[in-house]
């Protein structure tokens, strides 16, 4: 247990500093940032990794209110106010706790009516620890690096050599480590 919530908070701390640093900002201090990682933890042991998919299943994207969400955040966060940690811990909480599935939404190419793709916009791959996918999304795992990296060029909107521009934000291997690790701890647990 204390390797697991070791491992886990280096991964998360990994995490955060790529976030904030993509967003021009200094990372907290080393202790916020071991304090945020050891609060997650704690929230995710209180509510329980997501059940792995049994063999046949595909699951179903997770979804959580604000109601739900709110308390798990501030269990995270404290009394923190600085809205990018807010952010980072919304995301994170839902990273780590919404169940699996198989089948991607495909919201990272979703094309609004003016044409645009929110997901694969750089002003918004920013403000997202998980780039133009969502936190759960199922290519995190079934996919190689190389895969994925394939496979998000082919579908950019604004074509491969855009996507390389922004490679390091869109598809962050920081998060495809926190995503690997809560999936193949859910399965030491069942």
């Amino acid at each position: 247990m204390a390797t697991d919530a070791a491992e886990f908070g280096e991964i998360v701390t990994v995490v955060l500093r790529r976030f904030f640093a993509q967003n021009g900002r200094p990372p907290p201090e080393p202790a916020a940032l071991a304090g945020f990682a050891a609060n997650l933890w704690k929230v995710v042991r209180g509510h329980g990794l997501p059940r792995p998919l049994g063999p046949g299943e595909s699951g179903r994207p997770g979804e959580m209110t604000d109601e739900e969400c709110t308390p798990l955040v501030a269990g995270v966060v404290g009394n923190a106010t600085d809205p990018l940690l807010v952010t980072a811990a919304r995301q994170l909480v839902k990273a780590c706790l919404y169940p699996e599935f198989r089948n991607c939404r495909n919201s990272f190419r979703e094309v609004a009516a003016d044409g645009t793709c929110r997901r694969q916009e750089p002003g918004r791959l920013l403000g997202r620890v998980s780039g133009s996918h969502c936190v759960d999304c199922p290519h995190w795992i079934a996919l190689t690096p190389e895969q994925h990296e394939r496979f998000l060029a082919h579908h950019w909107r604004a074509g491969a050599a855009d996507f390389a521009a922004h490679r390091d934000v869109a598809l962050p291997e920081d998060f495809r480590a926190l995503r690997h690790w809560v999936h193949a701890a859910s399965r030491r647990e069942s």
